[in-house]
């Protein structure tokens, strides 16, 4: 960091292995010639990834004012897209929702600059809205819906039933055997019951026409929306208005 502040460049973010640097004007060759100067000095290699066209640094939801090291999303010059810790990186995204990012993303990912990225945000959001409309109408199909979550617990020893919990219960209701450290892949039903048991079901279980629960679906959608756009001031409230 020294090093790249004595030579002119601004250190934007940093984690264990790797900094990222603004300096006016700078171009590749003179990036390069950074991190050679840094090889020699401190006789260790460091490699010159890439020039951003545009790079979002996410901060933790809780506290909006911390920022979590290892979460975000850019492009580089080239077009290629950097994801670090977004949820269509996640084992337990459902399919539906990846989607719903990665066409966000797309939108997002023409602008040249952060003005660019600002000025496509509204149309990312139009993105947002015709999925969430297209799954209260229900026009998806549930296989794209299905959730996989690791059981931390046995089945049994569960005080509270959270979605993986019913879904594991179900399994061994029908004589499965699942234990904690295993993967459960479920849906989130509509149910006639007010019983809770009643709203994750099995994957196992499903039919084309298994009625899903589409307010628990937009919410994630909403969930994953905010992972993107916290930075810009969209939060759960303002998006559930956008998408009405």
């Amino acid at each position: 960091m020294a090093i790249a502040e004595a030579k002119g460049f601004r250190l934007i973010h940093g984690i264990v292995d790797s900094m990222w640097l603004k300096k006016p004007n700078a171009d590749a060759e003179e990036y390069q010639e950074l991190c050679d100067q840094i090889g020699r000095e401190v006789n260790y290699p460091i490699a010159f990834e890439g020039l951003y066209r545009w790079i979002v640094f996410l901060n933790s939801r809780t506290d909006p004012r911390i920022p979590v090291l290892n979460r975000y999303y850019g492009v580089f010059e080239d077009g290629t897209r950097k994801l670090r810790g977004i949820d269509l990186r996640r084992d337990d995204t459902p399919e539906i929702v990846r989607r719903c990012q990665m066409d966000m993303l797309a939108v997002l990912a023409n602008a040249k600059n952060s003005n660019e990225f600002r000025m496509l945000i509204p149309e990312s959001l139009r993105v947002l809205k015709a999925y969430a409309t297209n799954l209260r109408e229900g026009r998806f199909n549930v296989r794209d819906l299905v959730i996989s979550k690791r059981l931390s617990k046995n089945p049994n020893e569960y005080t509270t039933l959270v979605p993986q919990a019913i879904a594991a219960r179900h399994l061994v209701k029908e004589g499965g055997t699942v234990h904690a450290g295993q993967s459960v892949r479920y849906v989130l039903v509509k149910s006639s019951s007010r019983i809770l048991e009643n709203r994750a079901l099995p994957a196992e279980f499903l039919e084309e026409d298994t009625p899903y629960d589409s307010e628990k679906y937009v919410e994630l959608l909403l969930s994953s929306a905010v992972n993107l756009l916290l930075p810009f001031g969209y939060d759960l409230k303002s998006l559930r208005t956008k998408t009405r």
